[in-house]
Parts: structure tokens; sequence; C-alpha cells
């Protein structure tokens, strides 16, 4: 593609108050209020000071900016261009939203988690968020995105429980597909599998520690330097995971080979991290909590947001940075007729029809929300 005109005849003036960059960010409000994030922050906030005022509409506002692709406080300012504030009602200077986040305490971010829970479950009724059949199961995969969960400093009484294993006990699997090392990064097509009963949390009080078992993989370790020079002796590197499920209802080779089809939460972590939480904003232990809540409640809002425009199709699988892209980062002029604001839109844009069925969802009669 190469430049259609030549460089003397073009000039860039910013100066039309009726453009917006972000046309996506009105069904995606409008779902938000479906799911009643407004009024549940409204209601269940009570950040002190006139900083905490309308609590509703500056959750509304942060959570707004991060669809909009603000990775910190000052970025909220993409709120704030153009016909802007003629789409939305107050669209707050970064300024009073920093101030509004650093008077979060620990209890105020508790609110602010109830907050989330309940619109998640609001937008599940608009949006398949958990497909599942009668009988099946929901794995939930915890993982930490600041330390490393496996790796060669596993906490002792993991390697006394592995260590505990019989030779015997192991189980060798054949992986129909290759599946990729976590650490080494190559492919491997055999390992084996073994558990063990094990007690987690045994280091807190008999009644906070749980019983279960620890199921084990463990694939060789090959040396590095010398990978056609065989070992004396056999090594290996082990992963294990926890579970209290029964074995009856899910035996040691199943429990593996439904935690690696799962495990997805580190592609969450990776889009979380292209997005509101490429940094923590703030030097305020409490302002980058309720960050991270809010992040996660613009996270789930682009996952429905997917699923209303494109069922089964590719945005329903989309990242949110492709959400963003296709249905939230659309331009648009603005125009008012008969008491109406119509939003013109770029002709021949290649998400128009996705873009149409998260409008037209949005703009039904909302369903009633839970508090």
């Amino acid at each position: 593609m190469q430049f259609k005109h030549a460089p003397v005849a073009v000039s860039a003036v910013f100066d039309d108050p009726n453009l917006v960059s972000v046309a996506g960010l009105v069904p995606m409000l409008r779902l938000a209020r479906s799911a009643g994030l407004d009024e549940l922050a409204q209601s269940r906030l009570s950040v002190p000071t006139d900083k905490g005022a309308n609590a509703g509409g500056k959750v509304m506002a942060l959570v707004a900016g991060m669809l909009a692709g603000a990775d910190s406080i000052d970025d909220m300012n993409l709120l704030r261009h153009g016909g802007m504030g003629r789409l939305f009602d107050r669209t707050y200077a970064p300024s009073t939203l920093g101030s509004f986040l650093r008077e979060f305490r620990c209890g105020h971010v508790r609110q602010l988690d109830a907050v989330a829970s309940r619109t998640l479950v609001n937008l599940a009724s608009a949006a398949p968020l958990l497909q599942i059949r009668d009988g099946e199961r929901v794995m939930v995969d915890v993982d930490d995105t600041i330390i490393e969960v496996h790796g060669y400093q596993k906490h002792p009484a993991v390697k006394t429980a592995i260590a505990t294993i019989p030779e015997d006990g192991w189980e060798t699997i054949e992986y129909p597909n290759a599946i990729r090392d976590e650490v080494t990064g190559r492919w491997i097509s055999k390992a084996e599998v073994a558990e063990v009963p094990f007690t987690a949390f045994r280091s807190r009080k008999i009644a906070e520690r749980v019983e279960g078992r620890l199921v084990v993989r463990r694939i060789p370790d090959l040396n590095p330097k010398q990978v056609e020079q065989p070992t004396l002796f056999d090594s290996y590197r082990h992963h294990a995971l926890f579970t209290t499920t029964d074995k009856q209802t899910m035996g040691t080779v199943a429990a593996d080979k439904t935690h690696r089809g799962h495990a997805i939460i580190e592609q969450v972590h990776a889009d979380l991290k292209a997005g509101p939480l490429a940094h923590l904003p703030s030097g305020v232990f409490t302002a980058n909590s309720a960050w991270l809540v809010l992040a996660v409640i613009a996270f789930n809002l682009t996952r429905a947001a997917g699923l209303i425009a494109d069922r089964g199709g590719r945005r329903a699988r989309a990242t949110t940075a492709t959400i963003r892209r296709t249905l939230i980062s659309v331009p648009a002029r603005l125009a008012r007729t008969a008491r109406r604001i119509i939003l013109h839109l770029p002709d021949a844009w290649p998400w128009q029809t996705a873009f149409g069925r998260l409008f037209t969802a949005t703009y039904a009669p909302p369903p009633a929300a839970a508090s």
C-alpha cells in the first residue's frame, strides 16, 4: 500500500467535536449496565469523603477506559475527546479517578470484589460464559502470575511426597499428539504418571488442612549440554497437581489429562498484561488492588461481548486485543436528528456484522439484574 497524495496536499488538524475513536464503548457500556455494574457499585461501595462520591459512575468510567485500552490512570484521558461528552455522562478527569482509587482500603476492595462477582453472574445470563452440560465438572485453575508455580524450588513437603512413590507405581502414558513441555519448550509424546495421598496446608490448624491426592507427571530430564550422551542414572522432572476429586470419579491418568486440557489461566494473565495490567498504576497497594478487580471486570465484559457478537465464531474465542480492535476501537461521527444521536461508522468495516449483533443485543430491553 502506498500513499495516494503528495505530502504537500495533506494536513492534520484536531478540530472536529463530533468524532469519537471508540464507538464500540456504546454497546459495551450498555452491556455493563444491563449486568448491573453501575448500580451494584453505587449501592455497595462506601469509599469515604467526596472522592468516593458517585462510585457507580467512577467505576463505569474506569472500566470504560480499560476497555478502550488504558493501562494507566493518565490513559483515562481516552474518554475525553471529540464527541465523547455527547455520548456519555460524567467523563471524569484522570486526576479524579486516581483520587477515587487512592481512597480505597482493604474493605473497599472486598466490596468491589462483591460487585465483580455479581456482575459476572449477571453477564452469564446474557452470554454462555460457562458452556457445560448436566453431569460435567467445572475445573478452576488458580495460578500466580508473579512467582513460578513449577520448577526446581518446590515446597519440601511436595518433594518428600513424590519420593515415597515406588518405582512400580508409575504408569506410562503416550500422548496421541505431542505436547509442549512447560520448562524446556521441547515436544514430548511419552510420560509417566502416579499419585500419592497428600495433605495440603499442613502447616495450618487441623481444621484448615485439606486431604486429597497429589497427581504427579514425570518426564526424562535430558542433559542440555550432552543430549546424545546417555546419563548413568535416570533423572526426571516432575509436574504435580493437587486435587480433592475422588479417584473413582477421576483416575490418575484422567486427572493428568484434564489438568493439561483446562489450564488456560496463563493465557488470561497474558491477555491482562497486554492491557490494563501492563503495569500497576499507583504506589498505593489498595489502589492497585482495586485496579486489578476492575481489570477483571473489563476482561469479563470483553468475553461476554465476543460471545454475543459472534457465537461460535472467531470473536467468541478472541483475545481482548482483538475484541478491542474489531468491536471497540471503531471510529464514528456523531449526528443528531429528531432528538436521536446517530453514529456514522466506517463504510465496509470488516467486522460490521459482529458489531451489529452486539449493538442490537445490548439495546434490547435488559434483563432484571441480580443484586
